[in-house]
C-alpha cells in the first residue's frame, strides 16, 4: 500500500458526528463543526436518524466542512461497537444502503458526500479481517469514487488502493496506542485520552515528526492524512480547539483531505 501522509505543512481535522437519536443528545455538534474541516455523519445504524441526519449535512455544508459517511454494524443499542458475524454480501449492503441515505441528504443540501469512515467495531475489525473489508469496498465502489478513511496498515486501506479508491492514514487525538500501532481497547484502561494539553501537544508532534508515544511508553511511527476527534468524548470541543490551536501555532495548516 502506498503511504498517505499530510500535505507539507497541512492535515485534516475530522470529527464524529450527527450521532444523536430521537430523544437523545450526543455530543455539541454546533460547537465542534466549526473546528474541523471534516464531518464523519451517523448514518443511522450506530447513531443519528434521518432529522439529525439532515440538520447535520445542512450544518456541515453551510459552514464548508466536507461531509463523510459514518457507516457501521447495524447496531444501534450498542453504539456500533460490537463486531457483528454478518456475512460478506450483508455487510456490502449495509454500508451501500447507509451511503444512499447520507447522499441523498448531501444533494438535498447542495453538498456531496466526499469520503467514506467506518465507525467503531467496524472500523477496528477491518484493519485484519479480510472479507468485511472486502465488503466496505464494494459498497463504496458500487457508489462511486470516494476515498476511505482507515488505521494505517489496515486492511481495507490496501483493499481500498487495489480497486481503485484513494485510501486516506488518520490518527485518532483522543485515544492511545498500542506498540504495534494499533488503537487501544476501550474496556482497557488509559484507552481514551482527556487532558487537551496534553493531547494537543501529542497531535502537533505526530504532524510535524510522524511520531507518537505508545501505551506503553514506546516511539511509533505513525504517518496521517488526518486526525480524528471524538464527538462523544468529554471535552470534545475543548480538545479539537485546543489541538487546532497547537497545529496553527506550529505551523501547520488545516486543511480538508477531500
Amino acid at each position: 500500500m502506498t503511504p498517505t501522509g499530510p500535505e507539507p505543512g497541512g492535515i485534516d481535522l475530522n470529527c464524529d458526528v450527527g450521532e444523536s437519536f430521537g430523544a437523545w443528545t450526543l455530543g455539541d455538534d454546533a460547537a465542534i463543526l466549526p473546528l474541523v474541516t471534516s464531518a464523519n455523519i451517523a448514518c443511522g445504524f450506530h447513531g443519528g436518524d434521518p432529522s439529525v441526519m439532515r440538520a447535520t449535512v445542512a450544518t456541515a455544508a453551510e459552514r464548508g466542512v466536507a461531509v463523510g459517511a459514518h457507516v457501521a454494524y447495524r447496531d444501534l443499542a450498542g453504539f456500533g461497537r460490537r463486531f457483528l458475524d454478518c456475512t460478506p454480501a450483508e455487510l456490502a449492503d449495509d454500508v451501500l444502503y447507509q451511503l444512499g441515505a447520507l447522499d441523498a441528504f448531501a444533494r438535498a443540501a447542495g453538498t456531496r458526500v466526499s469520503y467514506v469512515k467506518p465507525h467503531g467495531a467496524l472500523y477496528n475489525a477491518i484493519v485484519t479481517h479480510e472479507a468485511h473489508a472486502g465488503a466496505v469496498v464494494e459498497a463504496v465502489a458500487a457508489l462511486g469514487d470516494l476515498p476511505v478513511l482507515g488505521l494505517p496498515g489496515a486492511v481495507v486501506l490496501r483493499l481500498a488502493e487495489e480497486r481503485g479508491l484513494r485510501p486516506v492514514t488518520e490518527a485518532f487525538a483522543d485515544r492511545a496506542y498500542t506498540p504495534e500501532g494499533r488503537l487501544v481497547p476501550r474496556r482497557e484502561p488509559g484507552a481514551v485520552l482527556h487532558d487537551p494539553a496534553a493531547i494537543a501537544a501529542r497531535m502537533v508532534r505526530l504532524a510535524t515528526s510522524g511520531r507518537i508515544e505508545a501505551v506503553d511508553g514506546t516511539e511509533i511511527e505513525l504517518s496521517a492524512e488526518s486526525i480524528c476527534v471524538h464527538g462523544d468524548t468529554a471535552g470534545a470541543v475543548e480538545i479539537a480547539g485546543r489541538v487546532r490551536e497547537g497545529l496553527t501555532a506550529a505551523g501547520v495548516a488545516i486543511r480538508r483531505f477531500a
